[in-house]
């Protein structure tokens, strides 16, 4: 970080826990000065960011305050309570009649399960791509096919370095995507008729995985803020021939709940007694507010059964579709089946993100692209109290850009969305979220595209249309 970043981020985590309240005064440039031992230009400079981000507002003639009004939030949804059998799955029809209309640009996104492209640097990508493409040796194009280009795989390896847990860079292989680094881990270690353990609420395309390739799934509840609820885990693990899990830890997908280290650290040995191996999606694992990246649970791994999945399709170019797993034992198995099917991911795209990555941007990019979101969660949270309807229960992320909205029983979220969309608004219903269509009083909104009337007002005519339920 440079100086400037440091001192918004320490004056921003005051912020974040309370002990800088909204409305508090600022020392001024002077004393930050003072304190900091900085020049005009930085202690403006940590202003400047601050305000960008949300946290602050500068009043003429006053200096600068922290930004907003004590605003209680509504309460946190509580533990999901799913069926306690595993089942085949059929969720496929649902997922897509709901999500058919999110890729219309004249629709409210906030049903989508991306942040918004606005945000990422795709002139800078597209300069990248330009350049080192001239300069692909033909050679590469074949030797780049499974495990993946070397230097974007290497600098991936850099990544995991930089958390303490590093990962043979010739053991990564570059996928489509997370999706099908996830998939490619699902098929390699279960077979047809399988039980796979899931989060509910969870991710649809794990179900979606589990429907394709003929297997049962196993929802294991999550509670909004602290994620997988392990005793429900270990007594499913001791009841069902579990043959593998699927699950997020960090910033999950659609809570925004995350796992603290310690009862990642404890997923992992709970899988290890039982040798069950865990596919872990980490997709949003940069995206976190504060100081410090949250570790996966593949940190914790230490025989080989973490399958760590991740990309770059949610923080720097979706749609050059690279991701990649860190394999453990699975390696020649993930492998030889990414052979067997798709075979390489671009490798002009591999190319393109490993120059990207050399110039060191994607760091100062990834600051940017938190302070834009933890800034939009705060305004979309204003604008659920301002709008919807009392009663209504929130989660609270730490990262990622998705709240789950809990309403009461008998609520339908279903009904909601067919409204909303007659509106220009997406919403992502509760029950693509299970693989038994539970959560129907729930929802998950998408707070990852910069706020704007347009997005006010969508929050205004969501609120109305719920409260008319």
């Amino acid at each position: 970080m440079k100086r400037y970043e440091e001192i918004a981020e320490l004056i921003a985590a005051d912020i974040r826990n309370g002990r800088l309240a909204p409305g508090t005064r600022l020392p001024s440039i002077r004393k930050v000065m003072a304190q900091y031992r900085v020049s005009p230009s930085t202690a403006f400079q940590a202003y400047y960011l601050l305000e960008k981000s949300g946290l602050v507002r500068a009043r003429e003639r006053s200096g600068y305050f922290v930004a907003g009004a004590r605003q209680p939030l509504p309460p946190e949804p509580g533990l999901g309570q799913p069926p306690q059998v595993s089942a085949p799955v059929d969720i496929s029809e649902l997922v897509f009649s709901v999500l058919g209309a999110v890729g219309d640009r004249s629709i409210l996104p906030l049903g989508s399960a991306f942040p918004s492209p606005t945000l990422f640097p795709l002139p800078r990508l597209a300069r990248s791509l330009a350049s080192a493409s001239r300069f692909i040796d033909p050679w590469d194009t074949v030797a780049s096919l499974p495990p993946g280009h070397a230097a974007l795989r290497q600098q991936i390896a850099l990544r995991y370095l930089g958390l303490g847990m590093p990962q043979p860079a010739e053991q990564i292989v570059i996928t489509n995507g997370a999706l099908e680094a996830l998939n490619l881990c699902l098929a390699a270690v279960a077979q047809p008729g399988d039980v796979i353990a899931i989060e509910s609420p969870g991710f649809y395309a794990a179900t979606q995985a589990i429907e394709r390739l003929g297997m049962q799934a196993l929802e294991i509840p999550v509670h909004a803020r602290d994620g997988l609820d392990l005793d429900a885990l270990a007594s499913a693990l001791e009841r069902h021939p579990v043959k593998a899990c699927w699950f997020m830890t960090s910033f999950q997908n659609p809570t925004g709940a995350s796992m603290a280290e310690d009862k990642k650290k404890a997923l992992v040995a709970l899988l290890a007694r039982h040798q069950i191996p865990l596919i872990e999606d980490d997709v949003y694992g940069e995206l976190y507010f504060g100081k410090h990246a949250p570790l996966p649970a593949k940190a914790f791994d230490t025989q080989g059964l973490v399958m760590h999945c991740s990309s770059f399709s949610k923080t720097l170019a979706p749609g050059y579709r690279i991701g990649w797993v860190s394999p453990g034992r699975f390696g020649q198995r993930i492998e030889r089946l990414k052979l067997m099917t798709t075979l390489s991911a671009s490798v002009p795209a591999q190319v393109a993100l490993a120059d990207y990555l050399h110039t060191g941007a994607y760091d100062k990019h990834l600051r940017k692209l938190r302070y834009a979101l933890e800034s939009q969660l705060a305004e979309m949270n204003r604008a659920l109290v301002a709008h919807f309807p009392a009663g209504v229960r929130v989660s609270r992320p730490n990262g990622g850009y998705f709240l789950w909205v809990e309403f009461a029983e008998g609520f339908d979220t279903l009904a909601l969305h067919r409204r909303a969309i007659e509106h220009g608004i997406s919403i992502a219903p509760g029950p693509i979220f299970s693989a038994s269509r539970r959560y129907r009083h729930c929802l998950r909104l998408n707070y990852g595209s910069p706020w704007s009337a347009a997005f006010e007002q969508g929050m205004a005519t969501l609120g109305r249309l719920a409260a008319g339920a």
